[in-house]
């Protein structure tokens, strides 16, 4: 083979080369676009059909890396490079990273699960998970709850959505359960009047349920009187703390003694 030979080959074969590069970034370039326009629609389209925010973002996500995984192969392809193995591959390694990360894999199911049914949003007070308190994140493989005592607590969506969840937000109101333990002696109807009228002027107590003040039980000391208000969730500790001390103001300020068991002992 003479060097005019040599020189046109590698001339030809450059050329080739540079147009097959040019081609793949164009590819590139146009497919990133239409991958984008993509998206941009389908994300526009589920916040028209008002899709959770969180849950927009990462299917976009999702969709996304799947399009670009596709267009690089489909460039692999055009330099005529056998993209079987390679699809092989990321299987093996979507095998290889499910097993490895099937709790966090676990967690992202019931994530997006829960962001389709919706038991809870951000602001609500709940108990999930065994935590108790106010959602302030949902994330696909975790949610956020702040305890009453300031904690800031991140519980495994898995945990949540394979738990009882209980919601104290989505009715208006909720009970508070105090009990009023008496001595012998004390007037148990007169007392449930007192409580009744006590705890009907604690503020944020609902107008629409009246509180439930009842005879619970009868003990050694004496009777035990019930005293439930109910409240808006927003106020349920202020309204607890408020029915103790209202209990405490009615029998003092009606000379009721401090309950105590009493023993008769007979000797024969």
């Amino acid at each position: 083979m003479d060097m005019q030979s040599v020189q046109n080959f590698l001339a030809t074969t450059a050329s080739d080369l540079a147009i097959k590069v040019l081609a793949a970034i164009a590819f590139w370039v146009v497919g990133r676009w239409l991958i984008g326009r993509v998206i941009a629609l389908m994300q526009a389209a589920m916040n028209r059909s008002h899709v959770d925010p969180t849950l927009s973002k990462y299917l976009g996500s999702i969709i996304a890396i799947t399009l670009n995984v596709t267009l690089v192969l489909g460039i692999l392809g055009y330099f005529g490079i056998q993209t079987t193995s390679f699809a092989a591959l990321l299987a093996g390694a979507g095998l290889a990273i499910g097993a490895a990360w099937s709790g966090l894999l676990g967690n992202f199911a019931a994530g997006a699960f829960m962001l389709i049914l919706r038991p809870f949003k951000v602001g609500d007070f709940v108990s999930v998970g065994g935590t108790v308190g106010t959602v302030h994140e949902l994330g696909l493989f975790g949610t956020t709850v702040v305890t009453p005592d300031n904690v800031m607590t991140i519980v495994g969506n898995g945990k949540i959505f394979g738990d009882t969840i209980q919601n104290f937000s989505v009715l208006p109101v909720r009970r508070v359960d105090r009990v009023a333990q008496l001595a012998n002696g004390v007037d148990a109807l007169e007392a449930i009047s007192r409580f009744k009228t006590a705890v009907a002027l604690i503020p944020n107590v609902s107008k629409d349920m009246p509180p439930e003040v009842n005879l619970l039980d009868m003990k050694l000391e004496g009777p035990q009187i019930a005293v439930r208000p109910y409240t808006h969730t927003n106020h349920y500790w202020q309204v607890y703390f408020d029915t103790n001390e209202a209990i405490v103001k009615v029998c003092k300020d009606a000379g009721w003694p401090v309950p105590s068991a009493t023993y008769n002992v007979r000797q024969g």
